[in-house]
């Protein structure tokens, strides 16, 4: 089950396309509360997955620089 949840789980570019897509939306400026709110929502949660998959690949990266050998 858990390797069905990670293949699902996007991609880096993937969730910063998403972010950006949002964005857009937002600057926009003319959509209803609704959909600004819908927007902002998406917009998080891709913002959340840029986070964690960064915050990853720099504890990988501090593992290899201290010599720890496959991350």
């Amino acid at each position: 089950m858990a390797e069905k949840a990670a293949k699902k789980r996007p991609s880096f570019e993937e969730s910063l396309a998403g972010l950006e897509r949002s964005l857009e939306t937002l600057r926009n400026g003319d959509i209803s509360l609704e959909k600004a709110m819908g927007a902002y929502e998406e917009g998080m949660a891709h913002y959340g997955d840029c986070e964690r998959m960064l915050r990853e690949a720099k504890q990988r990266i501090e593992t290899l620089a201290r010599g720890g050998g496959e991350a």
